[in-house]
């Protein structure tokens, strides 16, 4: 069982690299990301509201900013695959998904205004940096309401074990993501904008296909 397991999520992080990674750019952000992810990791046991400012603010906006803005989407040469199959085939939040996750974040403080209590659950918040922490709280939850609800969203499309690797996946990916694109901002100011081992990769699949 922890075999299979592991084998998934090798497997869901090699798709996550080869299909939606290209960009050197992209890569770069996510080693921006990933480093701030692990700040927030750490914060989290200290101030959580603290931690919840800097994953969103920080860690995923620059995250998907790669994806948004930099990532290319026209045909896959390497996996010989459409973008609109990656989409439609992909294991977590794909990018019509993200759009629905960020606007919520996004909107996510106008309920302050609406409602200063949030259903009894604050005290009405009267500066700035009381609006400000409360907010964070409200993002921490968005946060993981986003990564609870795919996860039992797989439960049922996929299933179980699909549901648990993607969600190991989510929250390991700091770190992982840090080993694979550490040497995306050299490459980067070397002019290179392509990651030119995935095509080196597509040849050795091929090969040993």
């Amino acid at each position: 069982m922890i075999s299979n397991f592991l084998q998934e999520l090798r497997t869901q992080r090699w798709d996550d690299h080869r299909y939606y990674h290209h960009s050197r750019i992209n890569q770069s952000l996510h080693f921006v990301s990933a480093l701030s992810f692990l700040f927030a990791y750490v914060m989290l046991f200290f101030d959580p509201a603290i931690s919840a400012l800097v994953g969103w603010l920080v860690s995923m906006t620059s995250r998907q900013a790669g994806h948004f803005f930099f990532e290319p989407r026209g045909y896959d040469h390497v996996n010989q695959a459409t973008h609109e199959h990656k989409e439609d085939i992909k294991v977590g939040y794909n990018l019509q998904r993200k759009i629905v996750l960020m606007a919520i974040w996004a909107l996510s403080p106008l309920v302050l205004f609406a409602d200063p209590t949030l259903f009894g659950l604050f005290t009405p918040w009267e500066t700035v940096f009381d609006f400000t922490r409360q907010v964070a709280k409200i993002w921490l939850a968005v946060g993981i309401g986003g990564l609870l609800f795919r996860t039992v969203h797989l439960f049922f499309i996929r299933d179980v074990e699909t549901g648990l690797v993607w969600m190991t996946k989510i929250i390991t990916d700091p770190f992982h993501d840090l080993k694979l694109y550490h040497k995306a901002p050299l490459a980067l100011l070397k002019g290179e904008l392509i990651d030119p081992g995935l095509h080196l990769a597509g040849e050795l699949e091929e090969k040993h296909a």
